[in-house]
């Protein structure tokens, strides 16, 4: 793993009608943490109304604060291809 590879992975799921503009809303906030490296904001079109933000992290991922009704989860990651 190089210097700039994510150590951890960050996932926020939401479901239905708002999820994607209050996923939108999360993401854009994420660069002012420290150690983020990027993100994404992902759709589903075999499951329209499901949304993710993947956001990978260069340590321990900060209390991001993830808003009401937002699934969340964080994982270390352990090998890269």
């Amino acid at each position: 793993m190089t210097d700039e590879a994510a150590r951890t992975v960050h996932y926020a799921e939401a479901r239905g009608d708002g999820a994607e503009a209050l996923l939108r809303g999360f993401l854009s906030g994420l660069p002012a943490r420290p150690g983020f490296l990027g993100a994404e904001l992902l759709g589903s079109p075999g499951q329209p109304g499901l949304y993710l933000v993947a956001s990978r992290w260069a340590a321990d991922v900060p209390d991001l604060n993830v808003p009401d009704g937002v699934k969340a989860w964080s994982f270390e990651v352990l090998a890269e291809a």
